[in-house]
């Protein structure tokens, strides 16, 4: 199967699919030449990857090699810094990596004052100086849990979100894990290590099962990976919350990331939170 691309109707966005990968971009600016080089760029990305998916899939450790694909490269490079992590493959980061990709063909190919690429939720974003950008937070059921405001005087280039409701499996319990990064698949990278941080170890609540049951080509193998979550207390969500956002502030304070939110069961923790504010203020713990 190849890459597709077509225009969506609102007439302003471009859609790219390719096996998993499904993009929705938009530009501001010299927009056509930005799809074109969109277009192109990402037509190469899937085979790429394939060729090197096997050692992406295995667990990432200090003496593994660099791969040789610009994507798994850059996989490779933000995951480094957390080697250590459980079970920590270079695929934590591919959908954000595969968005900055497009996005740096678009703003090396096309004058821009404004382009994200969202790869299922994780966006690579590009301001021109003296723009700014707002987008929502929405919970796995679409609601709106708040929203994001970004100036390019921030140093945001990327928003990823992870959790137990995303399109991956989580070892957390986390509902869901939004981070701000310099790029997607820094933030790719962070967003599912804090929502693995979401957690109570050994809860009666919580019900685990090993990932390869849940989904067969996992590359988390044996690992217990969170299947469903009863209802908690208030004061054992806010404690899995803070176990999330101590890993953030870690995270933080070595430059990984520039901001985070948690949401579990109607409670949410944030840090860096100049950037994120709330339409519908859930139950909120500053950290």
């Amino acid at each position: 199967m190849s890459a597709t691309a077509r225009i969506l109707p609102d007439g302003e966005r471009l859609h790219l699919q390719h096996g998993p990968s499904d993009l929705v971009v938009w530009a501001e600016g010299a927009r056509d030449q930005a799809y074109h080089a969109a277009t192109k760029r990402f037509g190469t990305i899937i085979a790429e990857l394939v060729d090197e998916l096997p050692d992406l899939r295995t667990r990432l450790g200090t003496r593994s090699a660099r791969p040789q694909g610009a994507v798994a490269k850059r996989m490779h490079d933000v995951c480094l810094p957390y080697v250590g992590q459980t079970q920590l493959t270079r695929m934590a980061a591919v959908a954000g990596a595969i968005a900055d990709e497009v996005l740096g063909a678009m703003t090396s190919g096309a004058p821009l004052t404004r382009a994200y690429v969202n790869n299922g939720g994780d966006i690579a974003l590009y301001l021109a100086p003296g723009t700014s950008f707002r987008t929502a937070i929405s919970a796995y059921d679409g609601k709106q849990l708040g929203r994001i405001d970004i100036s390019a005087e921030d140093g945001i280039g990327g928003i990823a979100t992870s959790g137990r409701h995303g399109r991956s499996l989580s070892l957390g319990i986390a509902d869901s894990v939004t981070v701000l990064a310099r790029s997607a698949a820094k933030a790719d990278v962070a967003a599912t290590l804090v929502a693995n941080a979401v957690d109570l170890p050994d809860h009666p609540a919580v019900t685990r099962r090993p990932a390869r049951e849940v989904d067969e080509a996992s590359d988390l193998g044996d690992l217990p990976v969170t299947v469903s979550c009863d209802t908690l207390s208030d004061e054992e969500c806010d404690r899995a919350l803070a176990n999330g956002i101590e890993t953030a502030r870690t995270f933080q304070a070595q430059g990984g990331i520039a901001a985070a939110a948690a949401f579990l069961q109607g409670r949410c923790a944030t840090l860096g939170a100049q950037i994120l504010t709330f339409q519908q203020e859930p139950e909120h713990v500053q950290a």
